[in-house]
């Protein structure tokens, strides 16, 4: 995967996830729905790392957020 910037890592943790969608689409010159997919793997990644930086649990990060 490329490079992505740190704005995206800040994206989500905070949850914001259209501006992190965004980001990646237009650092990557991809779809949404690839958008998505590298979303999750780096929500993935971060969650293997940095576990104490999420406020919520994986059932209730993303509620209520439907692509």
């Amino acid at each position: 995967m490329e490079q992505l910037p740190e704005s995206v890592d800040r994206d989500i943790l905070a949850q914001r996830i259209i501006s992190a969608l965004g980001t990646i689409r237009e650092t990557l010159g991809c779809t949404l729905h690839q958008a998505l997919d590298v979303f999750a793997q780096r929500y993935e990644e971060l969650r293997g790392d940095r576990p104490g930086d999420f406020k919520l649990s994986r059932d209730e990060y993303g509620r209520g957020f439907y692509s």
